[in-house]
């Protein structure tokens, strides 16, 4: 019975010179060692280290035909490809400024001729272990990069299903139906979009930010979940008693995040927008909005964006007791509201962004079974057979 044994991989290493004496000297130092190429030009070599297996060291010289050797070591240091490649210049000129101009362009070590075969020998064998100490460093570097990444999508795939499990809870329970919060997902998004640039908005309407927004988006009436059937499924309107239980949902969603938020023990920004848009998302920019009555820039900017899209969705989607409002409509209820219900500027958004708002309202309507399933889920709330 025989075994195969893994043969160990010699370190492949080019040589690059002009003078054959020289490349075969070198050839007959270093062929017992290791796997020799050699290039009798800077061309030469150039494709020999960017065709097939690229060497793991090149012992260059610098005066050439052609590229020299200081040349070929910049196109190397340019390459993402062959930059870590390192480079022994083996050369004549042996003064100290050719040693620092060497040394300068990236090169690992200078050796001046004629070599001494013993010292040439034990620093290639010191570049050689640098560079594979340095390539199993890249290479778990790159393995705890892909692992962060993978983990990271992990969370944040985590949070979407949390977020959209609990949003998913309160609308059970609520007249509108699940397509309310992709929709008004979406319409946060445009308007912080177009905002982004508005000299008002800049500082907050980062990128990050606003994906950060059309993720806690859904949950701006998770607080809905507290409200008993008899006020939230009521058909009818609600008398003043009534209306201030409701109004109570703002606070109740903001604490439950911050709960959950304290649970976590730590600042998780998402959620800090999510408790903004949920406790705010009733303010009105003239101050008549609940649950405090802010007025203006005192309503955070999530907020007064949400309010927009809550109250565009509100109108124009269908439910168990209205039909959906014409778009023409509910776009001249919000530009009436410009400056009194809503922030000017956001309002001066929606206006320039009515046709996103359309498309996105009939990407995801309201079909018959929605509407069919939300009068199901009510019935089953109020007890009805």
């Amino acid at each position: 019975m025989s075994l195969d044994f893994d043969v160990i991989r010699r370190p492949t290493l080019l040589v690059v010179d002009d003078t054959p004496d020289n490349l075969m000297l070198m050839s007959n130092l270093l062929k017992d060692r290791y796997v020799v190429k050699v290039a009798n030009n800077g061309e030469k070599a150039l494709k020999i280290v960017r065709t097939g297996e690229p060497p793991d060291l090149i012992l260059l010289d610098i005066m050439m035909p052609g590229l020299s050797g200081h040349e070929v070591a910049q196109q190397l240091v340019a390459d993402s490809k062959t930059r870590d490649i390192p480079v022994i210049f083996l050369t004549a000129l042996a003064s100290e400024e050719d040693e620092m101009i060497g040394l300068g362009l990236g090169a690992a070590d200078y050796i001046t001729k004629p070599i001494r075969p013993a010292i040439l020998l034990a620093r290639v064998e010191t570049h050689l272990n640098i560079k594979a100490a340095a390539d199993f460093l890249r290479s778990q570097n790159d393995f705890l990069e892909q692992e962060v990444a993978r983990r990271t999508r992990e969370v944040a795939a985590i949070q979407d299903v949390t977020i959209l499990a609990m949003a998913s809870l309160a609308e059970t329970r609520d007249n509108e139906t699940g397509n309310h919060i992709r929709r008004t997902q979406h319409f946060v998004k445009v308007l912080a979009e177009h905002l982004r640039n508005h000299p008002r908005f800049a500082k907050v309407l980062d990128d990050h930010t606003i994906g950060l927004l059309f993720k806690s988006a859904p949950l701006h009436d998770i607080g809905k979940v507290g409200i008993p059937d008899r006020i939230l499924l009521k058909p009818g309107k609600l008398t003043p008693e009534e209306f201030e239980v409701m109004k109570t949902h703002t606070t109740l969603g903001r604490d439950a995040i911050e709960h959950a938020e304290l649970q976590l023990g730590a600042d998780v920004a998402f959620l800090r927008l999510a408790k903004e848009i949920a406790y705010s998302h009733q303010e009105k920019w003239d101050g008549s909005g609940y649950p405090e009555g802010l007025s203006g820039d005192r309503i955070p900017v999530s907020a007064r964006l949400m309010a927009v899209a809550d109250v565009y969705d509100a109108l124009t989607s269908r439910r168990v007791y209205k039909p959906a409002m014409p778009h023409e409509q509910a776009l001249g209820i919000i530009r009436d509201g410009r400056g009194s219900h809503f922030d000017p500027d956001v309002a001066d958004a929606f206006l320039a962004c009515t046709e996103q708002f359309r498309e996105i309202a009939q990407r995801f309507v309201d079909t018959d079974h929605d509407i069919a399933r939300k009068a199901d889920v009510q019935a089953v709330a109020a007890g009805l057979p």
